[in-house]
């Protein structure tokens, strides 16, 4: 991973969401080989990320700031990774 693309991006997920799935199906497409990077976070497997989630998910964090929530912006994306 360049040293552009060295952030730390988070995915808060659900188990079972077909959204989350979905989501990050999209966004493997644009981290392409860097998705190995991302960190995939369930909100049901902590009882303060389900608090702050709820039923938001999914969430992508770059950086701590939210990136995108719900559906995949693939604009947002791409201009956060350069590209």
């Amino acid at each position: 991973m360049d040293s552009e693309r060295c952030r730390d991006w988070v995915l808060y997920v659900r188990d079972g969401c077909h959204l989350c799935e979905q989501f990050l199906v999209e966004l493997s497409v644009d981290l392409g080989p860097d998705v190995e990077h991302l960190r995939l976070l369930d909100v049901d497997g902590d009882t303060d990320l389900a608090v702050r989630f709820g039923l938001r998910v999914p969430v992508l964090e770059l950086d701590g700031a939210v990136l995108c929530e719900g559906v995949y912006e693939g604009a947002r994306v791409r201009a956060a990774l350069g590209v």
